[in-house]
């Protein structure tokens, strides 16, 4: 069972006149995930006629084909738009996770914006607990948190600890530790992520970086419906260097300190050195000492130079203004013409990008 915290909230909002109107557009990237496509649509369907039911709350979902080598492209054109309508995007390659959300974020055509995951770990059960919240109780961010990590090995718990702690370390806006891209952004929130311009994005950070009345909702992860997770460690330290310099200076600072911290002891060994020739007159070893600091002095150069080329690799990056991603193909389905063609007894027509 979900539980929710919210902080700085002492009296009950006012539901806004007319924001169900507005619709829900849900954004769901997706890499090969055909095994299991059609069943999580199945589930998004449902969700959707409920959302109708209980709100009159008009939905679509976005398909973002992040260049899947398996037959996703092909399910995700199959899947019917009864409940809800279907957009199909196909990016020309695959962009990253972050592209697609983007993506999916500029072909929404609805107010509010869902975002989750393709492999089923993102319960669609939550989704009308997110919506509540929103129409409801007048949040305008409402995110999704893991309620714990026991079953996650301790150097990766370990390792997401220290993360968010370097992370939010001086940062005058702290990023929620644990918080999923799975997130419900009301239409004021969803206009304000669309003005942010940069080209190197950390959703996560972005998302709670806009502010608004933003509210936590604790989760647990299903298991996924197929397949194992395309994240590698690799993949994992990379998102994590994008987040830190996207959203922090603390490595700058932490070589900064490591600097001071080098000085220092130089000149404590630098003291200790003069006190033992004039003093004691013991003569000190030259070669292995000045090796060593030699190979210090280096090591935290070579740190500190890599530290400042990650963050003008993304000023260079901004600066050549590249498109985040190009889309290789789009279709639309909209329930009005799956209406229309059960009544011809014919397949509903997918409508193309032009149209």
């Amino acid at each position: 069972m979900a539980t929710i915290s919210a902080a700085g909230a002492s009296t009950t909002p006012m539901r806004p006149r007319g924001r169900s109107e507005t619709g829900l557009s849900i954004v769901v990237p997706v890499f090969n995930e055909g095994a299991g496509l059609a069943a999580l649509h199945t589930r998004i369907a449902e969700i959707a006629g409920r959302l109708k039911a209980r709100w009159r709350l008009t939905a679509e979902v976005i398909y973002v084909d992040d260049g899947s080598r398996d037959n996703t492209l092909a399910v995700a054109r199959t899947l019917p738009a009864d409940a809800l309508d279907v957009q199909v995007v196909s990016l020309s390659r695959n962009f990253g996770k972050e592209a697609a959300l983007l993506a999916g974020l500029d072909h929404a055509r609805f107010g509010a914006v869902l975002f989750m995951d393709g492999d089923g770990q993102h319960p669609p059960t939550l989704v009308e607990t997110l919506v509540g919240h929103w129409l409801d109780d007048g949040y305008d961010v409402v995110y999704t948190a893991k309620a714990h990590r026991e079953s996650e090995p301790l150097l990766r718990r370990l390792s997401v600890r220290g993360f968010y702690t370097l992370l939010n370390w001086g940062a005058r806006h702290k990023i929620p530790e644990d918080a999923g891209d799975f997130r419900l952004l009301s239409p004021r929130a969803t206009a304000a992520l669309k003005q942010m311009p940069e080209r190197n994005r950390f959703f996560k950070g972005l998302a709670s970086w806009i502010g608004f009345r933003q509210i936590r909702v604790d989760y647990e992860p299903a298991a996924r419906s197929h397949g194992q997770s395309t994240w590698s460690v690799f993949s994992l330290i990379g998102l994590s260097i994008e987040g830190l310099t996207s959203f922090s200076v603390a490595p700058l600072r932490v070589a900064s300190l490591l600097g001071l911290l080098l000085a220092g002891a130089a000149l404590v060994f630098g003291t200790q050195i003069l006190i033992e020739t004039f003093v004691y007159g013991q003569s000190v070893p030259g070669y292995p000492s000045v090796v060593v600091g030699l190979m210090v002095l280096g090591g935290v150069q070579l740190i500190m130079i890599g530290i400042m080329g990650e963050y003008i690799g993304k000023i260079l990056s901004e600066l050549k203004a590249r498109p985040v991603y190009f889309v290789a193909e789009h279709s639309l389905k909209t329930a009005d013409d799956a209406d229309r063609a059960k009544d011809r007894h014919e397949d509903p027509p997918a409508r193309s990008a032009a149209e």
